[in-house]
């Protein structure tokens, strides 16, 4: 896009296709951690009298940070409360990362 338009242009196009973006994203977000949460039960599996195997440990670890990406989420979209901490998108953003790094690291 920024090659064929204007800057005034891309700034502008950029912007319609973003107000598309925040309405739409948030609630497949919202989707995302409740079929994740609902996945988590039927995907745990038994946990033995020795412990929890490596993937039920990192089952374990993704859905925490997945669930607390999912209450940031819905506190912000559905109840307007601003994230007590961690204000920036840096940290979400790198919650993300880790859990992608995590679903990576369940299948060695």
């Amino acid at each position: 896009m920024k090659q064929t338009l204007t800057d005034k242009e891309y700034v502008k196009a950029r912007e319609a296709i973003m107000v598309n973006v925040r309405k739409v994203v948030p609630y497949a977000l919202m989707i995302a951690v409740a079929s994740g949460l609902y996945m988590i039960t039927q995907v745990l599996g038994k946990i033995e009298d020795s412990g929890m195997t490596y993937f039920q440990i990192l089952l374990s670890i993704k859905a925490f940070f997945a669930s607390w990406l999912g209450v940031r989420g819905v506190n912000q979209k559905l109840f307007n409360i601003n994230p007590w901490v961690f204000k920036s998108h840096l940290f979400p953003f790198s919650l993300v990362v880790v859990v992608i790094l995590i679903s990576q690291l369940m299948y060695i």
